[in-house]
């Protein structure tokens, strides 16, 4: 046994530090990205764009960040999940500095787009299929609170970068915010680390002797895990769900302010998303380590259909924030447990790989769901139908988890 792995034990679990590192380059990258909605009128005003074209900005960076999981994540499992992160962070920074020289609507996408897409594509498969290694019993709650950056970067970056954009513009707002990326992500993402066993522990700050039984080590092979009816239809599942699933932190600000809110109460309503977010993350995670992490994966799809019926009825601002807590919640329960249920059901030899193949089907949904509903709201003035259509897609992905179940059972794994 080590000195080191000695002291780890007799203090902090090292795991809660990859889960600060994870919860830190979620906070910087997708709080970066989801402060998107509050440069929208901005940006359409100053390039004469409409808003299904502004719209497209954010769906191109959503689908590199989900898409290039494919290849960061069977990286991560080859090389190490620090490298990737620090590089990501980097990235981020880089493309929002670019973006605030843009002089066109095309420089925006690649700069924003490349720069947000691929520097969080770098970082966020890496860094949740670390933490998922670190632990067993607590992996839901563990990966929740790892997630949850992204619930605290919504609820604070985009009221961070309304006030940036009326106090310097849009330009120097995003200069600013690359910056916090570059130090408070890149710095933070130094702590990530693979695997316990070169600390010489096990998953939860166990023996390595006691991890054998936890089989963090084994599970399945990348071939043996997208060739399985779990994969299948954990794939269709994310891909049906994840057509709607981002249209919110794009256009709900716009629609708060063309039902008359204020544009200082609009920005806030996607902080109260942030805020439900995090209780979700922390809530939901949790408790599906004690209800089972596949039902857990039903049930906050089920709520966010529920959530999106209250938005397409929604008129107010109080409604409005009624609709962002509660999907928030299980959105952010959503985020929380989909990595525990893949570690659970494939094991954790190559969590990180098999993450991120899952994750392209959140890419596809996120290029046409987004800039889709911002296309409809240009020929019809209403998002009623793109609303509608995300909560039946909520439902039809509920359907496909339990048609998993009923077939499969739980996985032995699961704790």
């Amino acid at each position: 046994m080590t000195i080191q792995s000695t002291i780890t034990r007799q203090g902090i679990f090292h795991g809660w530090f990859v889960v600060a590192a994870a919860f830190t380059v979620t906070f910087v990258g997708f709080g970066s990205a989801y402060t998107f909605s509050a440069f929208l009128e901005p940006l359409q005003r100053d390039f004469g764009a409409s808003r299904g074209s502004i719209s497209l900005v954010f769906s191109i960076a959503g689908f590199l960040y989900f898409a290039l999981g494919l290849v960061s994540g069977p990286l991560a499992d080859r090389l190490g999940s620090r490298s990737l992160a620090v590089a990501g962070m980097i990235l981020v920074a880089v493309g929002l500095a670019a973006a605030s020289a843009a002089r066109s609507l095309v420089e925006v996408y690649l700069a924003y787009g490349l720069g947000i897409g691929l520097g969080v594509g770098c970082a966020y498969v890496p860094a949740i299929g670390a933490v998922q290694r670190w632990f067993v019993r607590r992996r839901g709650f563990a990966s929740g609170l790892a997630v949850s950056g992204i619930g605290i970067g919504t609820l604070a970056m985009p009221p961070l970068a309304s006030l940036l954009i009326a106090s310097m513009g849009w330009r120097g707002a995003y200069i600013v915010l690359g910056a916090i990326v570059l130090v408070l992500g890149g710095g933070m993402s130094l702590l990530i680390e693979n695997d316990p066993k070169d600390r010489g522990l096990g998953p939860d700050g166990d023996p390595p002797r006691d991890a054998a039984a936890a089989n963090n080590a084994g599970g399945a092979s990348v071939r043996e895990a997208v060739r399985s009816t779990r994969f299948a239809g954990l794939y269709v599942s994310c891909l049906v769900c994840s057509f709607g699933a981002f249209i919110p932190f794009v256009h709900l600000v716009p629609y708060a302010r063309d039902h008359g809110v204020a544009a200082s109460s609009a920005v806030l309503l996607l902080g109260v998303i942030g805020a439900g977010s995090t209780a979700g993350r922390f809530f939901l995670g949790a408790l599906a380590d004690r209800m089972g992490r596949d039902r857990s994966l039903i049930m906050v799809l089920i709520g966010m259909a529920f959530a999106m019926v209250i938005w397409a009825i929604a008129a107010d601002v109080w409604t409005l924030a009624a609709f962002a807590f509660v999907y928030g919640a299980f959105y952010g329960g959503w985020v929380a447990v989909l990595p525990s249920v893949v570690m659970d059901y494939f094991g954790g030899r190559n969590v990180s790989g098999i993450i991120g193949i899952l994750y392209t089907s959140v890419a596809f949904g996120t290029l046409v769901g987004p800039s889709a509903a911002g296309f409809a709201y240009d020929v019809n003035h209403s998002y009623v139908l793109p609303i509608l259509v995300s909560a039946a897609a909520n439902v039809i992905a509920a359907l496909v988890v339990a048609a998993i179940l009923a077939r499969n059972g739980p996985p032995r794994s699961a704790q």
